[in-house]
Formats: C-alpha cells, sequence, structure tokens
C-alpha cells in the first residue's frame, strides 16, 4: 500500500525480500563474528516494536522477547544461514505481511529451478526448469528430511503475513530457496534437494541444485499446465499477469470480466481512464454479470481506488447477483483496501478464497538497517481502519468458496469463475439462511439443501458467512441444530 511505489503483487513481493536484488548479488556481505551477530538480534529485538505502528497486536510481548532471547542464545551454535532464519523467524512473529527483513544479501545460493503451489489437494511441483520437466505435476510427498505438511509448516515460521492465507501463498515460494531449507534443517546440504514427488500412481525420488534466478521462477520455467494442455485454452485469470488491468467481454455470457493485477496507473491509461472506458461499455451493453478478478491483487496505492469504487456505486451492475469480486491468497494491501470498500458500499458477491489481509491492518513500511549486518527491516509505520474498529477479522472471506485444485489447474478450469456463471438468486449460504429465516415454521427450511450442500465450510477458512448468518437468527430463536 506504499504510495507511489508500482509493486509486483503481494507473494511477488514478499518472495523478493528473500530471493532477488542485483545489487545485492554484486557484493559480499560481511562475515561477523558471534558477538556481532547477537548484537544484530538483540538490536532487532529493541528496535521492531520501537519502529511498528504496534508491533504486538498479534503476538504477546513475551512470547515476541522469548523467540528474541531463543534466537540470541543459539547463535554460537548456529550456521549462518540458520542466524538470517532466526532474524526472520523473530520479524514474523509480528504477523504482519508489510513487516520484514530483507534477507537476500546473505542468500546467494542461486534457487532450485522449481515453483511449488499449495492447490486444494496438496502439494504441487507446478514449474520446473526443462531438465527437471519430468516433476511436473507431481504431487510433493517430501522435502529434504522432511514431509511436505511438515517443511510447510516451519517455511510458516519465517513467513512474512498477515495470516494463513498470505503464509499458503508464500511458504512454497520459500521452498525454492536453498538457504531457507538450510536454516530451517530441512535439508541437510543446500547444493542439493532430495524432493519425492508422486505421479502417475508412483513414488520418484528426485535430486535438484540450485541452477535457477527468482526471475526465472516467475516468468521463464514450463508450467504444469501448458504441458498438460499445450493447445488448450488457458483461463482468464492466467492471461497477461503483466498487465496492471484489462478487461474481456464474454458476449455469449452477457458476462464483462475484469481484471485488476496491480493498483497503479498504467504509462498509457490511468485507473480512472480504464475505469470510465469499462463503465461506458457496461452502459452501452448487455452486461448481467460484471467480475472484478482481485485474485492476484497485492497492492499498490490505495488512492487510486476511488474511481473503481464511485464508478461500481453509481453502476446499473451494482445489484446483487450481478456484482462478484474474485479474492485469493494474493490478494492483500491497496487490494484489501479495495476489497473493504466494495464490501461496505456496493452490492458485491465475493467469490474464491479468503484475502491474504485483515480488512483493518497495519501498513506504509519504512526501513532501518542492522549495525552490523547491515540487513534491511521494513517495519509498519500507520494503521489502516476502513471499517469498524471493532472488526477484527483475520481476512474478507468469500460467500461463495471456490478452491483450485491441481486437476482444475492443470485442465485449465477456473472454479471461482464457474461459480460466478453458475450463480443462481438464492444458492448462496447466507441467502438460504436468510430465506429459511422468513419462514413461518422452522420444520419448512431447506434443512437439507442448506446443510448437505454448505458442510464442508464447517472447518473451512471461508465459515465466517456461516457463522454470522447464525448469529442473525440468534436473536429469533429459530437456529436450528443438526
Amino acid at each position: 500500500m506504499r504510495k507511489g511505489i508500482v509493486p509486483l503483487g503481494a507473494a511477488s513481493c514478499a518472495a523478493l525480500v528473500v530471493f532477488s536484488s542485483i545489487s545485492y548479488a554484486q557484493t559480499a556481505p560481511p562475515k561477523l563474528t558471534t558477538s556481532q551477530w547477537q548484537a544484530d538480534v538483540r538490536f532487532l529485538g529493541e528496535e521492531l516494536p520501537k519502529r511498528h505502528r504496534n508491533a504486538f497486536h498479534r503476538v504477546k510481548k513475551e512470547d515476541f522477547d522469548a523467540t528474541v532471547k531463543a534466537v540470541y542464545d543459539a547463535v554460537p551454535s548456529m550456521t549462518e544461514d540458520e542466524i538470517i532464519v532466526g532474524l526472520m523467524k523473530i520479524v514474523a512473529r509480528v504477523r504482519d505481511g508489510h513487516t520484514s527483513v530483507i534477507a537476500r544479501p546473505y542468500f546467494r545460493s542461486g534457487v532450485y529451478p522449481i515453483g511449488f503451489y499449495l492447490f486444494s489437494d496438496g502439494l504441487y511441483v507446478r514449474k520446473a526448469a526443462p531438465n527437471y520437466s519430468d516433476m511436473l505435476g507431481g504431487k510433493v510427498v517430501r522435502i529434504g528430511i522432511l514431509t511436505a505438511d511438515d517443511a510447510l509448516a516451519k517455511l510458516g515460521q519465517i513467513s512474512f503475513a498477515d495470516n494463513e492465507m498470505g503464509v499458503e501463498s508464500l511458504a512454497p515460494r520459500l521452498m525454492s530457496d536453498p538457504e531457507a531449507l538450510a536454516g530451517l534443517r530441512i535439508v541437510d546440504d543446500k547444493q542439493k534437494l532430495d524432493i519425492v514427488i508422486e505421479k502417475d500412481g508412483r513414488q520418484r525420488s528426485l535430486v535438484v541444485t540450485p541452477t535457477g534466478t527468482f526471475e526465472n521462477l516467475l516468468h521463464d520455467l514450463p508450467d504444469a499446465r501448458d504441458v498438460a494442455a499445450p493447445t488448450g485454452e488457458s483461463p482468464l485469470y492466467s492471461r497477461d499477469r503483466s498487465s496492471f488491468y484489462w478487461y474481456e467481454y464474454l458476449k455469449d455470457k452477457k458476462l464483462l470480466y475484469v481484471k485488476h493485477n496491480e493498483i497503479a496507473n498504467k504509462d498509457d491509461e490511468p485507473v480512472a481512464a480504464f475505469y470510465k472506458r469499462v463503465f461506458d461499455f457496461v452502459d452501452a451493453n448487455p452486461v448481467d454479470k460484471f467480475v472484478l478478478d482481485l485474485r492476484n491483487n497485492g497492492g499498490g496505492n490505495n488512492t487510486l481506488n476511488v474511481p473503481v469504487v464511485v464508478g461500481l456505486i453509481k453502476s446499473k451492475i451494482n445489484k446483487r447477483g450481478k456484482l462478484f469480486v474474485i479474492t485469493g491468497r494474493e490478494t492483500f494491501s491497496a487490494a484489501q483496501n479495495l476489497v473493504n470498500q466494495l464490501e461496505k458500499y456496493t452490492e458485491a458477491i465475493f467469490v474464491g478464497e479468503p484475502t491474504a489481509g485483515h480488512p483493518n491492518h497495519y501498513g506504509d513500511n519504512r526501513p532501518f538497517t542492522l549495525p552490523n549486518s547491515g540487513l534491511t527491516v521494513r517495519a509498519s509505520t500507520l494503521w489502516w481502519q476502513d471499517l469498524d474498529p471493532r472488526d477484527e477479522r483475520q481476512w474478507t472471506a468469500p460467500e461463495i468458496a471456490a478452491e483450485l485444485s491441481f486437476s482444475d489447474y492443470k485442465n485449465g478450469k477456473d472454479p471461482a469463475m464457474q461459480a460466478v456463471i453458475d450463480y443462481v438468486p438464492g444458492s448462496t449460504l447466507s441467502e438460504v439462511i436468510q430465506t429459511a429465516s422468513t419462514q413461518q415454521a422452522p420444520g419448512t427450511w431447506p434443512r437439507h439443501r442448506l446443510f448437505a450442500s454448505q458442510s464442508t465450510l464447517l472447518n473451512h477458512p471461508t465459515r465466517e458467512p456461516f457463522d454470522a448468518s447464525g448469529l442473525q437468527l440468534l436473536p429469533t430463536g429459530e437456529l436450528l441444530t443438526m
């Protein structure tokens, strides 16, 4: 949400903190003594709470201090990678996706040229260099000496994130970094990654070396979807990810799809001009459904959200069942601000995954430097409160949950868009409960439809709408239990 800065997206920016910097790569970092590293640990533990707007908003001070002490005491027996990871653990304890330590000066081994993604049915190899192409589409069973789940849990300890959705986005990316895995003792030798995958009904063991770059992971590596269906049509959300915003009209469905990837102005068409063109199109054409896709939007300049929100408020498609917003694990920062405003002022139905940001959150980070290592730490300095001050939700949950499985991904399917296309009034959980609450007799409520179709939400991150609807019915005495 830093004004005037063009972001790469939530996960990409967070991963850059660890992976990539051309300027850092040209100068070797200093070799420090034990006492110098301990001084940096102590300085970080003392300075971060001073610099952050409220470092103890999600972690108790005594727990934060205990983490600092544990790292400080362990430094004499730690490797350099373990010390850097220890510093990352301290910063990650704040649980703020805008607060981070830039570890790249000491992370210099390159990256494993494979990209991981956590789908609804497990962790998979989504991208791989040509010499590892037989790994594409493999479900990860083991990473180094740990199971995939245990490795992800450890990487979550150094993921700079507001919530678990942010961790789900960042932790698989950190899995490609040799120093991160070595520092967490997931691998014994960072020059080779032992990995076990399951593919085509059998398990295979492979060894990967760190010959890639972060830029490879973002742009260059072959993708499992391209290999699975090389001539197939890619889903809309995966197209033109480098463009800040664009739209496409699906004439046969009378659906206008807008992909908004960054909260920033294009050089040739500012946000306001783009959305004027969008709403002019809406006025001039038959549009039954309008989809604003923010699932890959990591933020930017939140002052640019005004023309989006005002335009939607005024538009003929600002009606329930016509306006849909797709969110996901990369929806963060200024994009979270936009979600907040759309939730507050429009009739939008949210679809997809929970967002990576708290609705009310800290941001606008500023740097400070550790005295001996020279590592840069960025700490949030402002509190952004768009909604009720009592709103302590950890994310904005979708009303219609739509997770992506690996099968969906490789076959070019988009469950979120399909949910929008399939939507009919009265079909969402809140609508079912709202309709049920107006029935005269509880016996007439659509019990089977409600609980059979939505039961998967009961232990799911998107259960918030279920809980809210239940609370709505409590005062009436009409809430049924099964």
